[in-house]
């Protein structure tokens, strides 16, 4: 049977947020982001492909409530619409993730299309939405793969510290090989670095070396340190719910008008 014709005007754009190397704010980073998008109108689905699944536990999303859940669409035993489930936040839905997870790179090896199974899944019942935001695992493994061989551009967390730069050219060398063999149309949409203290004489050396490096790669908005960040997700919210007026909240709002002055540069 031929497969139905994909309106391409229709699709949303959809980020990857990924960095192999865990505690660097990546989950963070997508649940605030998804919050802000959807707080000035976007509507956003975020899906959570870490088998952690920090992020549904940080948008208040109970155990009970995580199935089916992403490993099912990506095996290809749910369909999309199926995992689909509403957070607090007006406009912002999720797939969560589960434990199921950490046996799908080996389930994945021996499928046909094995690096294709998120993107057909999002080109087919994501319509919807205006922005799909993927939260990655921490590492470079076929679940990366498939979320970089679906989107459209990549956003990468940065913690401030002092091998911030190595791990970051291994992400690297792994989203050129994406390019190479199944989507030349990836963009690096940014860096982001997190966990800033500008009370830290190397968080601000770390600041330095990496725009010195990667240039206008990096945002300008620089996520700070902030106990509320660390606070929220415990409460089952984003920052920007938890306390609105938080510095890491308000660095969240930065950081998504920044993406979305990027997103209208690349369409243009």
């Amino acid at each position: 049977m031929a497969a139905l014709p994909v309106n391409l005007a229709a699709l949303p754009r959809v980020l990857a947020i990924a960095n192999q190397k865990g505690g660097v704010g990546k989950t963070t980073t997508a649940i605030n982001l998804a919050t802000a998008l959807a707080a000035v109108g976007k509507s956003v689905l975020l899906v959570d492909l870490d088998p952690q699944g920090n992020a549904s536990t940080g948008v208040g999303l109970a155990k009970s409530a995580r199935s089916p859940s992403s490993y099912d669409v990506i095996m290809g035993e749910a369909r999309l619409a199926e995992a689909i489930r509403p957070t607090l936040v007006p406009r912002f839905s999720i797939v969560a993730a589960t434990i199921d997870l950490v046996g799908a790179e080996l389930e994945l090896v021996g499928l046909a299309r094995r690096e294709y199974k998120l993107t057909d899944a999002i080109k087919t019942e994501a319509a919807q939405f205006d922005y799909v935001l993927i939260d990655c695992p921490p590492s470079l493994g076929l679940l990366t793969v498939n979320a970089l061989v679906a989107a459209n551009a990549l956003l990468v967390p940065l913690q401030c510290e002092f091998f911030a730069l190595e791990g970051l050219s291994l992400l690297l060398n792994t989203v050129d090989l994406v390019r190479r063999g199944f989507n030349p149309a990836l963009e690096l949409q940014g860096i982001v670095l997190t966990m800033y203290d500008r009370r830290n004489n190397l968080s601000q050396q770390v600041v330095a070396d990496v725009r010195d490096t990667m240039g206008d790669k990096v945002y300008q908005t620089v996520i700070p340190r902030n106990v509320r960040i660390s606070e929220a997700p415990s409460h089952g919210k984003p920052v920007l719910l938890y306390d609105a007026r938080s510095a890491g909240a308000i660095a969240y709002i930065h950081l998504a008008s920044e993406v979305l002055k990027r997103e209208r540069f690349l369409a243009a």
